[in-house]
């Protein structure tokens, strides 16, 4: 499928390949000669930042600076490819089907229709649509450098400005730099010798007249002229944004109601925006796009977002926006604003990024991260010690800390090894939210020449946006609770590439952090647009609401047993020295970047996995004793004098000992026995509270939850309402704890069915027959049985039926048939069976219940149940 960035890949190869022409403003071309080759050596930009280049001003001069909206229209003729333009935008058949296939009603349905919107994932296409200016992404893999791109369209603009000052270029620019990077992006901005961008000619005309500005704090406005042209402002998100003015109520005066003190809040701009609003010619440059592109589209936009249109609805003329990422999509949601795609595979191709091959190691350290902070210091200065880079700068390693705890208790280990290594401590430098100005000033300065640190020891620092091309490895020493892409972000800092460097890089996780990285991997590299909007279109949400919410419990017998312990009589200890040897704890296995034709898995091994010897960790035998005596209520003494027995002419014992050492001790001084009883346990079907709360357009109160559903299964989506005109009479008060039921199956359906036209026969003997496959949260039911599963974890399994008869002449509670459906091919599955240990957890309450319940598995062949398949349900039916 031919995607917006691949037609305009196209179109500028034949623009380049006629030498850019432009009837108009012909110095475009000589523009693109000079980039592309410029005189003598030195900086030159990249292959993917002159192909984005070239991109962009595809856009700005032959097709005249469009929206993407009409881009995509342009592109994909609605007469012509209308089957390409719903392709190309992401907009799946069921939502032109609803639509009547008619584009007008389409295009309308997604600027108005909230819920059309949400049913269909369409909240990155309504904001496409809806920017009322032009709004281009540019995605480039990190290292790829689109801190550059952003100086080098900007050069261009200014130049073109300053030789057409009444044409449509962009005359003044603002830069929003990723979190608070505000100084280092300045820095890159400067930095960047246009002279190897600009022709000559064009270039004395730039450096004559561009002024670059930061946003300083304590200061309300900007050093800008008011009205000025050729200024570059850096900022970030919150130093330029719309603002509430703070108003006292005693200010307001006792006239003022709570109405009038809500407009006297109205948001205003801030003096900055205001004076970046007088700019005329303005073009709004973003750093990593998807801060700018939010999620939550339904409920509020982002700051970046509502700023920039502010400025376009209160500057002269806000021309473009230029927004960089290194990935085309965000949290898997395609960005429809995307022009340019260069991935990272493609960088380290093009040795745009340091290569990795062999160089990503994954260790198992049995978290004791201290041993393996000591053995990533080792390797990284066993391979890098005296590497620099060409410009003098020494390499370093970066540790990632996921609290600054952590980096507390695992910088002595760092230490430690410094010293082995006779190097000095003062290598090491950290930086967090708790260091010093002094500190902060020093990070950075970390790329520079002078710099003497190698290890860096950073939480929640540097990552996106943090350019330090003398970063040669990267290190994360603790699993991270959540990543929101932050093992990818951290992982790949070292992979930025400098002319001239011959090393690779090197990455050191540990073995659940390489899981994570290679999914974020996957995620953000390894999958196209096209996937990504295939499992966008093949699914659905919709609304089940909560119909019956004083359903009575199932009420059933269990055995619960508790171990207590039992105190015996505490005779002599007899210890006796373990024999099995100190296992090392430590190993390492190497990874290379790579695709491979049985998986997806970008991250494939190099090598075998290395077992590293370590030092056998001890502990003193006073040390050890009192530890043991601690936790078995010994007198510390008896330990200790039987730790000497054992330990002769030895002060210390291994630390691997303690845990056998206890287990005898165990043996002999404690004993437990086990307490079985019989308890009846209340297990609600539904549980309102699990629920969220809300209120229907006739303000009673329901209870909700929202699901998603594969589209191939939207006829197994049954609404209580349809069925109640389909089924009228006795039969509709049945079944349909909630609405709509969503099953999983055909058969599911077909059980239905036929069970609920049966109880309609039999109203006086049945109480209820409910569907409860689809509700496994805990929160919202307690009708689940526990199971350990092959991965030996603990799993909840939520049967699909119960049928509920009236309580007999003397009972309090009706019997209940519980019912499985599976298909013929799991009969004989170890988990799913007819053997498997979910029908055997199940089984176990039928057995503790016989006169209560019962349970059945019915396994089918066909879509459809067959009459005597459902023989057992409909014979307890009648019973």
């Amino acid at each position: 499928m031919a995607l917006l960035f691949d037609q305009l890949k196209t179109k500028t190869e034949k623009w380049r390949k006629q030498g850019f022409p432009h009837e108009e403003f012909s110095p475009i071309a000589e523009i693109f000669e000079w980039a592309s080759s410029p005189d003598g050596s030195g900086f030159q930009l990249r292959p993917p930042q002159l192909r984005a280049l070239e991109a962009y001003w595809f856009l700005r001069l032959v097709e005249n600076t469009p929206r993407l909206f009409d881009l995509y229209q342009e592109i994909f003729p609605v007469n012509e490819d209308p089957d390409g333009l719903l392709k190309a935008l992401g907009i799946p058949e069921a939502a032109f089907k609803t639509s009547k296939y008619n584009f007008p009603s389409l295009w309308k349905s997604i600027r108005t229709n909230d819920y059309f919107v949400r049913e269909h994932t369409l909240e990155a296409l309504r904001e496409t649509m809806e920017l009322q200016y032009p709004s281009y992404i540019l995605a480039l893999a990190m290292g790829a450098g689109k801190t550059a791109l952003i100086g080098a369209i900007i050069a261009t603009e200014f130049a073109m400005a300053l030789e057409y000052p009444e044409g449509p270029f962009i005359q003044n620019a603002l830069v929003f730099a990723p979190g608070t990077t505000i100084l280092g992006s300045l820095r890159e901005l400067a930095a960047i010798p246009y002279e190897r961008i600009l022709p000559p000619r064009l270039f004395k005309q730039f450096a004559a007249t561009v002024k670059l500005i930061f946003t300083r704090d304590g200061e309300k406005d900007i050093p800008v002229i008011k009205g000025s042209s050729y200024n570059v402002v850096v900022t970030n998100t919150e130093k330029i944004r719309i603002q509430k003015e703070t108003i006292r109520k005693s200010d307001l005066g006792t006239l003022f109601s709570s109405k009038k003190e809500d407009e006297a809040r109205a948001e205003i701009a801030n003096l900055r925006l205001q004076s970046i609003a007088s700019l005329p010619h303005l073009g709004v440059f973003s750093d990593e796009a998807h801060h700018t592109y939010g999620q939550a589209l339904d409920t509020e936009l982002k700051k970046v977002r509502k700023t920039v249109n502010y400025l376009h609805d209160n500057s002269p003329n806000l021309v473009c926006v230029v927004n960089t990422t290194g990935t085309p999509y965000f949290k898997k949601q395609p960005l429809r604003d995307v022009i340019v795609w260069y991935g990272l595979s493609q960088g380290i191709t093009d040795n745009i990024l340091k290569p990795v091959a062999d160089n990503i190691h994954a260790y198992e350290f049995q978290g004791d991260a201290k041993k393996f902070v000591a053995e990533v210091i080792g390797d990284f200065f066993l391979k890098y010690r005296d590497v620099r880079l060409p410009d003098g700068a020494w390499s370093k390693l970066a540790i990632y800390f996921p609290q600054t705890d952590d980096l507390r208790d695992l910088r002595p280990a760092a230490e430690a090894k410094l010293i082995d290594l006779g190097l000095p401590t003062d290598l090491l430098f950290e930086r967090h939210s708790d260091s010093t100005q002094t500190e902060k000033d020093a990070f950075e300065r970390i790329n520079e020449m002078s710099s003497q640190h190698r290890v860096i020891l950073l939480v929640n620092m540097g990552t996106e946006g943090w350019n330090v091309p003398s970063l040669f490895a990267c290190a994360l020493a603790r699993k991270l609770k959540t990543s929101n892409n932050f093992v990818l972000q951290a992982a790949s800092r070292c992979l930025r590439q400098v002319p001239g460097n011959i090393h690779p890089a090197s990455i050191y996780l540990s073995s659940d952090n390489r899981r994570t990285l290679d999914k974020e991997l996957q995620e953000t590299y390894g999958e196209s647009l096209e996937d990504l909007r295939q499992k966008q279109s093949n699914s659905r949400t919709a609304q089940i609401v909560v119909r019956k919410i004083k359903l009575p419990p199932l009420v059933i017998r269990q055995l619960v047993r508790t171990v207590i312990r039992k105190e015996v009589e505490k005779g002599k200890l007899t210890l006796t020295r373990p024999t099995a040897k100190e296992q090392a704890t430590l190993t390492r296995t190497s990874f290379e970047i790579a695709r491979q034709s049985a998986t997806r898995t970008l991250l494939k091994q190099a090598g075998e996995t290395v077992t590293i010897e370590t030092e056998p960790d001890s502990v003193d035998l006073y040390t050890a004793a009192t530890e043991l005596a601690a936790v078995y209520r010994l007198h510390e003494w008896t330990v200790l004098d039987e730790l000497r027995r054992l330990y002769v002419s030895e002060d210390e014992l291994p630390l691997s000992h303690l845990g056998e050492l206890g287990q005898q001790i165990e043996k002999q001084t404690c004993q437990y026995e086990v307490k079985e009883e019989y308890v009846e346990r209340a297990l609600a079907l539904i549980k309102p509270d699990g629920f969220e709360l809300c209120h229907d357009t006739e303000g009673n109160e329901i209870y909700t939850a929202d699901i998603r559903y594969p589209i191939d299964r939207e006829k197994l989506l049954v609404h209580y309402e349809a069925w109640k005109g389909k089924y009228s009479g006795r039969s509709a008060a049945f079944g349909f704890l909630y609405t709509p039921y969503n099953f999983d199956s055909n058969p599911e359906l077909s059980f239905f069915e036929q069970l609920f036209e049966h109880v309609g026969l039999h109203p006086e003997q049945v109480e209820d027959l409910y569907f409860t496959g689809a509700i496994t949260d805990p929160r919202k039911t307690d009708f689940f049985v526990e199971y350990r599963g092959e991965d030996n974890r603990w799993h909840r399994y939520t049967p699909d039926f119960v049928i509920r008869r009236k309580p007999d002449q003397g009972r309090k509670h009706g019997r209940c048939l519980i019912v499985e459906i599976k298909a013929e091919r799991e009969r004989t599955h170890p988990i799913d069976g007819e053997k498997g240990v979910k029908a055997l957890a199940v089984r176990q309450w039928e057995q503790l219940n016989l006169d209560q319940l019962k349970y059945e598995m019915i396994f089918v062949k066909e879509d459809v149940l067959a009459k005597d398949q459902t023989h057992m349900a409909r014979q307890f039916v009648e019973e």
